[in-house]
């Protein structure tokens, strides 16, 4: 029979050991996300070329939703929100909502509680209105938008 102190420290010991688990994930892609806006805040993608080229762009000409994300990121890591958000405006408007669901998923892992991915309801709503962002910034009157 084990004595209170070992059951007591064992059971510590294992909740510990799930925590680093279950944090693993979010926390690696916290520093995944960290090293590529370094590495952008290093090789300003500003310059025509040093990141490569979009496929898209290449072939129509005319921007995809991603196109300025880049850009975007290295303003950011300029303090120059303005400018991050007239290279990319549907990204830099998704950052409180991806940083939200960061901290949940965070809160959650640390609480040992089941993670979930978004709903389908959110992600339907998030893709809607990137497609409408493409859209929009591909016509005329949404110029404004392209990067």
């Amino acid at each position: 029979m084990r004595a209170p102190a070992t059951e007591a420290l064992t059971a510590s010991v294992a909740r510990s050991s799930r925590r680093v688990r279950e944090l693993a994930t979010p926390l690696g892609l916290a520093a995944s996300v960290a090293a590529a806006s370094v590495a952008l805040h290093l090789r300003d993608p500003h310059e025509q070329g040093s990141w490569g080229f979009c496929p898209f762009l290449a072939l129509t000409g005319h921007p995809c939703p991603g196109c300025g994300g880049l850009r975007a990121v290295n303003d950011l890591t300029r303090l120059d929100v303005v400018g991050a958000a007239s290279s990319n405006l549907y990204f830099v408007a998704s950052i409180p909502f991806l940083a939200f669901g960061w901290v949940l998923w965070v809160r959650k892992a640390w609480r040992g509680e089941p993670v979930a991915g978004p709903s389908t309801r959110t992600v339907s709503i998030a893709l809607v209105l990137l497609l409408l962002f493409w859209v929009a910034r591909n016509t005329p009157w949404g110029a404004w938008l392209a990067p």
